[in-house]
């Protein structure tokens, strides 16, 4: 288990994987996260639309909360909870998964603000989240963070597809 800071508080985030059917198979939408670090990193960068929940707060609504604050759109639908996957950091995931379409391009994520450049004194607003995209089997699995390749997986399986 990781800890942060003296509070000693166990991290957690809930998201949600949408996915789609196409003829020539499923594609999954993934989030870039935005700011200068994520800049120029592309393979092994992108996550579900997720964010961070506090001890007490439904993972199930901090997930819808997380993508509508990433993505700009409300997702409805008969969701599919998966398991939570602990990350390297020690972080737990929570993720739901949903069929559902949006429209990539049209994303709207909220900021965060960060001294840029470092020791600059100089505060930068940057979105969440740079951009979306939809992508098959194989091209999210390299495009996923590695920590959250297993709800591909296990997505997978649950609709026979894996």
């Amino acid at each position: 288990m990781c800890y942060f800071g003296a509070d000693m508080k166990k991290k957690t985030s809930a998201g949600i994987l949408l996915y789609r059917k196409k003829d020539d198979g499923m594609e999954f939408f993934l989030v870039h996260p935005g700011g200068p670090y994520w800049a120029k990193k592309d393979e092994g960068a992108w996550s579900v639309p997720k964010g961070e929940f506090e001890d007490g707060e439904d993972p199930f609504e901090a997930a819808r909360r997380e993508f509508r604050e990433e993505t700009g759109f409300d997702v409805d639908g008969r969701f599919i909870e998966l398991q939570p996957i602990r990350q390297p950091s020690g972080k737990v995931i929570y993720v739901w998964a949903l069929e559902g379409d949006l429209d990539a391009a049209a994303i709207k994520s909220n900021a965060f603000a960060m001294e840029w450049p470092p020791k600059s004194g100089r505060l930068q607003e940057f979105p969440e989240v740079d951009r979306g995209g939809w992508f098959g089997v194989d091209e999210a699995r390299e495009k996923l963070l590695p920590g959250q390749r297993g709800f591909l997986d296990e997505l997978l399986n649950h609709l026979g597809q894996g």
